[in-house]
């Protein structure tokens, strides 16, 4: 997620100026693809197995790139220092000092980065692509017009399509389209907006169960009308993190109720992942060939916030970048409105958090691993290790 933000994007024209901007990002965003060594086929992460497409949808948990070229505000970008300066030393749109899940799936499943599809001269598509963007909702009206919501994800899904059968044609694009894996990171500025903006949603939903089941049934319309009915038959997904003890909410109690989390917004995210247990499931018995893979990155996060040092971390609770208590405003790079100052601490291998909603480095590498492999924790619904998605 980024700080407050998603919804529909809108094409706007740009003044040459910015687009000058614009092009000096994409040429390092670009040399990000063809510039960093990549695993060839035939290498892979751990329990490397052969490689697929992968196409990610959603929100800042995958967004590669997407938001550095669409008209929007820094809020939710990354394309300034610090982002990125721990893996690729130059900013990339990453919401991270370094890589994501995405990108370390990708690298598990034997594959080069996935690139980002708004990037100039990205037309590549056999390996997938990257369709995510940071501050995006399941919901239209979340941050409508600022972020690149999931239908319009979904639209850009289906010029990949066409794009494929135009160049490959149809026997070879719908085996590519029924083997490939769509991964999912959706939600969590569906219920953080509704905190950390005026935002009525919640309100005039009548009930938290309600506005649950809204963002789950534009969840379920997306992944059985638009990908399932189509041909695409594995799934992966992450479910919601504990959203009250991201530090950039955490702050909200703290300014009440002093130390802890911002329960209300925990429990939307309970709420929510309940109902994408039981979504799974019914797709699972209703659709023939439906197979999913699911990330509990709520229990892997409060883990690591809970006890930090047993995965190697010192601290669990506070961001390495931003400023104020637990670094909780989101201030990182002094680029963003409002507040400019901010602290960066000096080694992010410390921290679970990078910034004031989103992790570092070695936190997404740590959950890729997890979800390529399956976690260990118990009483968690069954789903498929991703590795084996990806063979099946």
């Amino acid at each position: 997620m980024a700080a407050h933000r998603l919804g529909c994007f809108f094409i706007l024209q740009i003044p040459v100026a910015v687009l000058l901007v614009l092009d000096g990002i994409a040429a390092a965003a670009g040399s990000e693809y063809r510039g960093k060594p990549q695993k060839k086929p035939g290498g892979g992460g751990p329990g490397g197995t052969a490689a697929t497409a992968l196409f990610f949808f959603g929100d800042s948990y995958f967004d590669a790139g997407n938001n550095n070229y669409i008209n929007t505000t820094t809020l939710d970008q990354a394309n300034f220092w610090p982002y990125g300066e721990s893996y690729f030393s130059f900013p990339t749109g990453r919401f991270s000092n370094g890589r994501l899940i995405s990108d370390f799936i990708a690298e598990y499943a034997k594959l080069p980065l996935i690139p980002p599809f708004l990037q100039p001269g990205n037309q590549e598509y056999r390996n997938g692509v990257n369709f995510a963007s940071a501050g995006a909702g399941a919901l239209d009206e979340t941050f409508r017009g600022a972020v690149i919501g999931l239908r319009t994800q979904l639209r850009y899904y289906t010029k990949v399509k066409a794009w494929l059968r135009h160049e490959l044609g149809d026997v070879e694009s719908n085996m590519i389209l029924s083997r490939a894996v769509y991964l999912f990171s959706i939600g969590t500025n569906d219920y953080t907006s509704t905190f950390l903006t005026n935002s009525t949603m919640l309100a005039n939903s009548g009930s938290p169960s309600n506005y649950v089941g809204m963002v789950i049934g534009n969840l379920t319309s997306v992944v059985k009308q638009a990908i399932y009915d189509r041909g695409g038959r594995k799934f992966g997904f992450l479910n919601l993190g504990s959203l009250g003890c991201l530090p950039g909410l955490r702050i909200l109690q703290s300014q009440t109720k002093g130390d802890g989390c911002f329960e209300e917004a925990s429990r939307l995210a309970n709420l929510h992942n309940r109902a994408l247990y039981n979504f799974l499931s019914k797709m699972e018995d209703q659709l023939q060939g439906f197979r999913y893979s699911i990330c509990d990155f709520h229990g892997a996060l409060r883990h690591r916030m809970d006890h930090p040092s047993r995965f190697g971390f010192e601290e669990g609770r506070a961001a390495c970048c931003g400023a104020g208590r637990y670094k909780g405003i989101y201030s990182c790079g002094g680029k963003r409105p409002m507040v400019k100052d901010f602290e960066l601490c000096e080694n992010p291998k410390r921290y679970v958090f990078w910034d004031s909603y989103h992790l570092t480095e070695r936190v997404y590498r740590q959950m890729a691993s997890e979800m390529w492999n399956g976690s260990r924790r118990r009483g968690r619904p069954y789903s498929l290790k991703l590795k084996d998605l990806l063979r099946c």
